[in-house]
């Protein structure tokens, strides 16, 4: 058997084009456009675009994306009445893993075996199109209120806002979320690409295969992280408590949530872009506090153990300035993450392999002697 290795820690398990995950430089590319650019330059809808066809648009082709994603975003009657009528303190996460799984209930192009990636395609997108309405949905029916009337002269982020909100965001609004969107919509072999991956591979559906990334996504050692961080900076309650908080966590070894990351080993190369958008946005609403905590904490665990803090560190902070509910968080990663996701997909079937990895054997090493039930 070939060297063990937990949690596949350095294992190469497959090829991809997609994302260039460089932890030791510190940096983050999608088919060879650094992010950089891509934040600075691009909008999440010409990134799905990207991912999906292995180039940027150009007008004409950006524009059918656009037509294609808005035109999608209408949700089966019978999802709609599931978002109403589930309980109002299910978790979002849960809602959207159900939802998405029950969106292949109604789309007949979402087939098993050999694959149309023909009909994939146009999967995905209808995917990425109603992910942020069943999130929005869920999220306005809970409160008792309607999910205001889908629309199609909106981006993906500026329907976001309106959708949770009731009222048309502002530029500056839309352009941050936009910003976060293209930030996570991909990430190399992460957990939850893994696992869309695993399932498709056997020749399941897409939506079998994003359900399993919503489902792994949940969990906070991956996209819970940044609600984490939020509850963090309410139970630490003001600046000047920080350090007194940093010391205690570092005596006792309790985790620092947003600090330090699996594969980056300096600066997450996303953070830098959320950091500043968080500064910007907590001094236009004049509420700064949440801001300067987490500098501080930063600047603490940068000087004391040598980390950084990481995408989700400073996500928590814009998405609470845009006044986002905590608990929809993790399922804004999931709307943007799913350009990720389906890209992935559709690259797993071009050059599919089953994945069948090995276990190491930890259990007794002679045949035990079999003792008869009446015996035991």
């Amino acid at each position: 058997m070939s060297e063990y290795a937990k949690g596949l820690e350095g294992v190469i398990a497959n090829e991809s084009k997609l994302s260039k995950v460089e932890g030791l430089a510190g940096k983050l590319s999608y088919l060879g456009y650094s992010i950089d650019d891509l934040v600075e330059n691009c909008t999440f809808e010409e990134v799905t675009y990207l991912l999906h066809n292995g180039k940027l648009p150009n007008a004409a082709e950006l524009a059918v994306l656009e037509n294609t994603l808005r035109n999608e975003r209408e949700l089966p009657e019978g999802i709609l009445n599931y978002l109403k009528t589930a309980p109002k303190e299910a978790l979002p996460m849960d809602i959207v893993r159900t939802g998405v799984s029950m969106l292949g209930l109604y789309d007949k192009r979402a087939g098993i075996g050999e694959p149309d990636q023909v009909a994939n395609r146009l999967v995905s997108l209808s995917i990425i199109a109603k992910l942020p309405v069943i999130v929005a949905a869920f999220h306005r029916f809970r409160q008792g209120l309607e999910l205001p009337a889908v629309r199609k002269d909106l981006s993906e982020s500026a329907h976001f806002l309106y959708l949770i909100s009731g009222e048309e965001p502002s530029e500056a609004a839309a352009k941050t979320l936009d910003i976060a969107y293209i930030l996570h919509a991909d990430h190399g072999m992460n957990a939850s690409t893994f696992s869309a991956r695993v399932t498709v591979a056997t020749l399941s559906d897409m939506y079998s295969a994003i359900t399993s990334a919503v489902g792994t996504l949940k969990g906070p050692l991956h996209g819970g992280a940044n609600e984490g961080v939020i509850n963090m900076l309410h139970e630490i309650g003001e600046p000047e408590d920080v350090d007194a908080y940093v010391e205690d966590c570092l005596v006792n070894k309790k985790k620092i949530m947003g600090i330090g990351h699996r594969v980056y080993r300096v600066l997450d190369p996303r953070a830098p872009h959320l950091q500043k958008m968080a500064i910007k946005l907590t001094e236009e609403l004049g509420e700064t506090k949440w801001i300067k905590m987490s500098e501080r904490i930063a600047e603490i665990m940068r000087e004391r153990k040598g980390l950084n803090a990481n995408v989700d560190f400073y996500s928590a902070t814009v998405y609470y300035s845009l006044d986002i509910p905590t608990d929809l968080f993790t399922p804004i990663f999931a709307i943007s993450r799913a350009a990720g996701w389906t890209a992935q997909v559709l690259e797993q079937l071009d050059n599919n392999r089953l994945y069948r990895p090995l276990a190491k054997y930890e259990g007794p090493e002679q045949l035990l002697d079999f003792v008869p039930l009446t015996e035991r």
